[in-house]
């Protein structure tokens, strides 16, 4: 049986690169709009260490890797997800 590797990305803030299941995946659908975790379309990868997404420059680093504006809803969204997905992947989940 042939062992696949894994699949890397590169976080947006730090720029290291990580396994594509330890990020949070922001992706830019042209139909649906920002979505997290799902979806095709330009995507941005940030990791989950408290430093890169409490970066004071993380909206404009993702607006320019998803080559879009961001509201200014969109970081009190962004927030509750990223608290809501470290909770989950310290628990376990």
């Amino acid at each position: 049986m042939i062992q696949q590797s894994p699949v890397m990305r590169i976080c947006i803030s730090c720029r290291k690169t990580y396994d594509r299941k330890n990020l949070l995946k922001i992706t830019k659908d042209h139909k649906e709009g920002i979505m997290f975790q799902k979806g095709m379309g330009r995507s941005a990868y940030i990791c989950k260490s408290r430093k890169c997404y409490s970066d004071s420059k993380i909206k404009k680093k993702l607006q320019k890797a998803l080559k879009t504006f961001l509201e200014p809803e969109f970081i009190e969204i962004f927030e509750k997800e990223i608290t809501s997905y470290n909770v989950l992947t310290n628990k376990g989940i």
